[in-house]
């Protein structure tokens, strides 16, 4: 017996353990069945040479010492029965599914899992590698009924059996909706699906960034619509994978690429319906980070209708599917010419109803300028008339004409007291209509008797 794995070559930690036999026959039985085993290949020869007779017990004692871990002599190491055992059960099982409950669930460090599977009556100690955990959608609960898919195999280390897990099924949808509430919820608690943070998109795209595969129906439906709604809008392609593992690394590329370009006025990505696994990549946390961080507005258009991912959740506007994406970003040419030609008449309308209400404003102030300045005019005018009269009633004038008379010397200067007069002083007086000379005959300041002036040389 060989102890080999299914499809390949011995292991070759075995070395000389490829001819082990889990159970040797005994040292007696070994020399009859090959014995019965040659006779029943080959017919005995005619004449049979009795020292080959003689020398067969002792082939047979060689053979079982040749045998690894037949005798105490040729024991194996605990490693290679291990190993053995391995390669065994690995060749003896194909991968397969088993349903269990899960218990004792922990995830190391190093980013593997480890847990049990349990029956009514069995256990059975799982592990998924961190290299098979991105097939998974999340890390199962304890309690939680799935089915996984794996192989058994040995851990030589320990020497136990275990199932190594490749993927994983809650029943339902359990693994799938508890993974979308996890990435939710992170996503939540940064605020990236804030309703406030949602951009407008641009009314009048010029260039579109379409991410989304090559050979796609997505791509050809996308631009069947723009070219049917507006020919003139420029559709740029940014190939990337939108299913498979290597899905979300290379969405996220694609979305970088956009952000260092910038020469875009729209982002839309997205692809045709599918399958839930098929859908996943749009449900990667960090393609929905890098969607948040794109610098121009953003459609997010995964699936049909009833498909809800978490693009969706973060993108500025989520369309059912890549035509309705494309049917709002890109507005109809038609449409876009009879609003500027309704525009234009509405401007054209609005310029001649402002021209005719600036020349009614402009009458209308021509008016009240015209009312103001007569106002105006009017007001000075009575202002001066008021201003001339109290001028009159101060003027000297004025005092003539109520009898009173100006003295000045015959130099012009106006006495005011009579300490500048002297008697013989000639003087001359202003009254109302014309003036007169005189001479002083005496002075007789206020407080003094006074006798009845006496004037002398009065000239008019």
């Amino acid at each position: 017996m060989t102890a080999r794995r299914r499809g390949g070559p011995p292991s070759p930690s075995l070395g000389a353990l490829e001819l082990f036999e889990s159970e040797p026959p005994p040292p007696r039985r070994t020399e009859s069945r090959s014995a019965s085993r040659a006779a029943r290949a080959v017919p005995p020869p005619p004449e049979r040479d009795t020292r080959e007779v003689r020398e067969a017990p002792r082939r047979a004692v060689y053979v079982e010492e040749a045998v690894p871990g037949a005798t105490p002599g040729s024991a194996v190491s605990v490693m290679a029965l291990t190993a053995t055992a391995r390669d065994v059960l690995e060749g003896a099982f194909m991968p397969l599914w088993v349903r269990g409950e899960v218990s004792d669930f922990k995830a190391h460090r190093n980013g593997h899992w480890y847990f049990c599977l349990r029956g009514e009556d069995a256990q059975l100690k799982c592990v998924a590698w961190s290299r098979e955990r991105r097939r998974i959608p999340a890390p199962p609960d304890d309690g939680m009924q799935i089915v996984a898919l794996g192989r058994l195999t040995v851990y030589p280390a320990r020497g136990e059996m275990q199932f190594s897990v490749t993927r994983m099924e809650a029943e339902g949808d359990g693994l799938w909706r508890k993974a979308l509430e996890l990435t939710r919820a992170r996503l939540q608690a940064d605020g990236l699906l804030d309703p406030s943070l949602k951009r407008a998109l641009p009314r009048y795209p010029r260039r579109i960034a379409v991410i989304t595969s090559r050979d796609g129906a997505a791509l050809r439906d996308i631009y069947a619509v723009a070219q049917r709604r507006c020919p003139s809008v420029e559709i740029v392609l940014v190939p990337a994978a939108v299913q498979g593992d290597s899905a979300p690394e290379s969405l996220c590329f694609a979305l970088d690429q956009v952000t260092r370009w910038g020469d875009v006025d729209l982002v839309i990505i997205g692809r045709g319906g599918g399958a839930r696994e098929d859908l996943w990549a749009f449900n990667d946390e960090r393609v929905a980070r890098a969607l948040a961080r794109c610098p121009v507005p953003t459609i997010s258009a995964v699936g049909h209708e009833i498909d809800m991912s978490i693009c969706d959740l973060v993108a500025d506007l989520r369309a059912p599917t890549p035509s309705a994406a494309a049917e709002a970003a890109v507005p109809v040419q038609s449409e876009l010419r009879e609003r500027l030609r309704m525009s234009a008449e509405t401007l054209r309308a609005l310029a001649a109803e402002r021209v005719a209400s600036a020349r009614t404003r402009a009458a209308d102030h021509s008016r009240g300028l015209a009312l103001g300045a007569a106002r105006r005019v009017e007001r000075r005018r009575l202002q001066l008339e008021s201003s001339g009269r109290r001028l009159h009633a101060l003027s000297p004038l004025a005092t003539l004409d109520r009898g009173y008379a100006i003295l000045r010397t015959v130099d012009g200067r106006t006495v005011r007291s009579v300490e500048g007069l002297q008697p013989g002083t000639h003087v001359e007086m202003v009254l109302r209509d014309g003036t007169a000379a005189a001479t002083v005959d005496r002075v007789v300041p206020n407080g003094e008797s006074t006798s009845p002036r006496a004037v002398a040389g009065t000239e008019s």
